[in-house]
Order: C-alpha cells, then sequence, then structure tokens
C-alpha cells in the first residue's frame, strides 16, 4: 500500500468516523457510520486481511447498520425514534471529556511510540502505514470522547463501534498481517456485533415502554 494512500485513507477514515459521532441528525449519522464501516473493509483488504475485509462488510456495514436502522425505526415495525438528538450535557462538563479523551490520546500515543521498536512493520521497513497507526488513535479517542459526551443511546452505540474499529485498526498497523492478531479482531468484530444489536434492541424497548432514550443518571443530567 503505498504511503499516497495510506494518506487518504487514513485522513478519509478519520473524516466520517467524525461525521458519524458529531452529526445530531440520527439518520445522517449512521449512513456516515456505514460509509466509515465500508472503508474499513477496504483498508483491511490493503493491509493483506482479504477475511476482516468481508466480516466488516457482513458484521459492521450490513448487521450492525441493519440493527441501527431498526432502533431508528427504519427496518421492520416499532417506534420511530426522533430524527434529531436534541440532549445536551451542561457545558462545564464538556471541556472535561475532551480533557480525558486528550489524555487517553496521548497515554495511548505513548504506548504506540515504545511498542513500534518492536513491531514487525517498523522492523521491516514498512513505515508507510504509520498514518493508518496514526488515525487509529485519532478514532480511538474521538470514539472515547463521544461515548462519554453523548447522553442519546443510538449515538453511544455509534461511538461503541468507531471506538472498536480504532483500537482494532491499531492492532493490526503494529502488528502486521499475523494470523493470531487477524482472529482477535474477528472475535472482536463479533463481540461489536452482538453488543450492537442488544443495544439497539433494548433502547427500541426503552423509547417503546418510557419515550426515552437515555438512562436514568444521564437523563436528569440532559437539561
Amino acid at each position: 500500500m503505498s504511503l499516497l494512500g495510506e494518506l487518504v485513507a487514513a485522513g478519509l477514515l478519520v473524516i466520517l468516523a467524525t461525521a458519524c459521532l458529531f452529526d445530531r441528525h440520527l439518520f445522517r449519522a449512521c449512513l456516515a457510520f456505514l460509509a466509515f464501516a465500508l472503508l474499513m473493509a477496504l483498508a483491511w483488504w490493503r493491509l493483506e486481511a482479504p477475511w476482516l475485509a468481508l466480516a466488516e462488510i457482513v458484521l459492521g456495514a450490513l448487521l450492525t447498520g441493519m440493527a441501527l436502522f431498526h432502533a431508528l425505526g427504519r427496518l421492520g415495525e416499532g417506534c420511530r425514534l426522533p430524527p434529531r438528538d436534541h440532549q445536551a450535557r451542561p457545558r462545564h462538563q464538556s471541556p472535561v471529556r475532551w480533557l480525558a479523551a486528550l489524555v487517553w490520546l496521548a497515554l495511548a500515543g505513548l504506548a504506540v511510540w515504545e511498542l513500534s521498536g518492536n513491531s514487525p512493520l517498523v522492523a521491516s521497513g514498512e513505515v508507510s502505514r504509520r498514518p493508518l497507526l496514526a488515525s487509529g488513535l485519532a478514532i480511538m479517542a474521538l470514539g472515547l470522547w463521544a461515548f462519554a459526551h453523548h447522553l442519546h443511546l443510538l449515538r453511544r452505540l455509534l461511538a461503541f463501534n468507531v471506538l472498536g474499529s480504532g483500537v482494532f485498526l491499531l492492532l493490526a498497523g503494529l502488528a502486521g498481517p499475523v494470523v493470531e492478531v487477524q482472529g482477535l479482531i474477528l472475535v472482536g468484530l463479533v463481540v461489536a456485533l452482538v453488543g450492537s444489536v442488544l443495544g439497539a434492541a433494548l433502547l427500541g424497548r426503552l423509547y417503546a415502554l418510557d419515550g426515552r432514550v437515555t438512562l436514568g443518571a444521564d437523563r436528569d443530567a440532559a437539561p
């Protein structure tokens, strides 16, 4: 994979993750996640992991996407959620969550810097994949912040999936085409799918019973 292609893929992944996590229009956010998952599949293919690319398409884009759109009420029967997220945390809480995400990013970056000395990619001179390592760190930081900041449970599900993708991308970038690491990532994709399906089902049930899209303490914090 050329350095230019690596830079373009890494930049697009960060852009789509940002669009997914910051857009308050839930349908557009889910569409951005689908595009993000498909681009992740392309990244797996270019990282010499075709089975992960196929798993990302089926588990990440198709099945997880269906669960998200079902929670929105766009697939099957059920209550349709409001199209926009109007929940907001008090403004004084936002800087704390940004700071926590930045600190976590700095610590993860230091860990990656330390581990990269023993990485087979770096040892073999394949430093052209470093942009994907950087994008993995950025995506993890965005996902962590969004999961801590958002009140809407569907947006937290999106953040959960984006955060996991960043972790998997970082693992693959550090380890290279190692079968054991690819198997671990595949297990992670299955776990993420199960969590997304259960979360979407619980969100739909919660909204149908009580008209809520947040949990107890979060509901009290929203203005």
